[in-house]
């Protein structure tokens, strides 16, 4: 009874979450409406002079609340975190479980234990001072010379800090949280598994392909939405290298951005200067719908995993 009670806090805390946002933001979804999701311009107006009446709410003049750029920015720097995560990640969790031995294998999985209890204000520092300059000098051009035919990475980037750079310091992030859960999962498949395939005449990259990437699927599945999760979520490190885009939205891969919960990050002194009020609450919104993402995330991550389980028992 007492471990129910335990495990009920947990959708209840999430429950009561929930309930705070909507109703501290309730103001600001019916001020705002569906223009808040698609629209690209964010002003928060006036804030010296004194509120005007708009549509029933106490608002500072000129301002205009609109997310479309953040969302972009989120989702899109997140992709490219999980792009390039998940095969590095998937690429390290075999090399650790199938390749290394004794004190390598030792070595390597401390170095990757530790990356993933690094701070994020620190994967910031280090892609403001080191992969920003790298990104801009080397990086960039390099990928426009091979790929300018491809609009998105063609053209130069004229800074360092843009998509590219946070969905690599996201991918840096993300990887330890894949590779871990997934050497974990490959030390659970049974020995015998391994030498029955070796001894029918399979190589080990036949076997990693044919017994131990059907046996972790559901983990990788796992794996990939925590991954997709913390670079959802992520606010400092892509606050310090994202470029700080507003209302603008990336035309290519060195374009500047910002993510929702940096921007949320960036902006709440500011927003707390509204007399209004309607700065605050139309952030707590964005927060709204990072949650709801977050959940709808998680959703799909359950439905996949639930249509893998049945293909397996078929």
């Amino acid at each position: 009874m007492s471990l129910q009670v335990v495990t009920g806090v947990i959708p209840l805390l999430l429950l009561a979450i929930f309930v705070f946002l909507t109703a501290y933001s309730w103001p600001a979804i019916r001020f705002n409406g569906l223009g808040f999701l698609f629209s690209k311009t964010w002003s928060l107006g006036n804030l010296y002079a004194d509120p005007i009446a708009q549509d029933g709410y106490q608002v500072a003049v000129g301002a205009h609340y609109g997310i479309w750029v953040f969302v972009v920015g989120t989702l899109a720097s997140s992709a490219i975190a999980l792009l390039l995560a998940v095969p590095i990640g998937m690429g390290v969790a075999f090399f650790l479980s199938e390749y290394s031995r004794g004190r390598v294998r030792a070595a390597l999985s401390q170095l990757v234990e530790l990356l993933a209890m690094v701070p994020s204000v620190v994967y910031g520092l280090w892609g403001l001072e080191v992969l920003a300059p790298l990104v801009l000098k080397h990086i960039a051009p390099a990928l426009a010379g091979l790929l300018h035919f491809i609009p998105f990475f063609s053209g130069t980037a004229t800074s360092g800090y843009g998509l590219l750079t946070a969905g690599l310091v996201l991918a840096l992030m993300v990887v330890p949280v894949i590779s871990s859960t997934l050497v974990e999962s490959m030390q659970r498949v049974p020995r015998e598994l391994r030498e029955s395939c070796f001894a029918l005449g399979a190589t080990r990259a036949e076997m990693i392909g044919k017994i131990l990437l059907p046996a972790v699927r559901i983990p990788l599945i796992g794996s990939v939405i925590l991954a997709l999760g913390r670079a959802l979520g992520e606010t400092m490190a892509v606050l310090m290298v994202s470029g700080g885009a507003l209302n603008y939205l990336p035309h290519t891969l060195y374009s500047p951005i910002t993510s929702m919960a940096a921007f949320i990050a960036s902006q709440l002194d500011s927003a707390l200067q509204d007399p209004s009020g309607m700065a605050v609450r139309s952030l707590a919104e964005i927060a709204l719908v990072l949650l709801i993402i977050a959940v709808i995330v998680n959703v799909i991550a359950r439905l996949l995993t639930s249509q893998v389980r049945l293909a397996d028992r078929a």
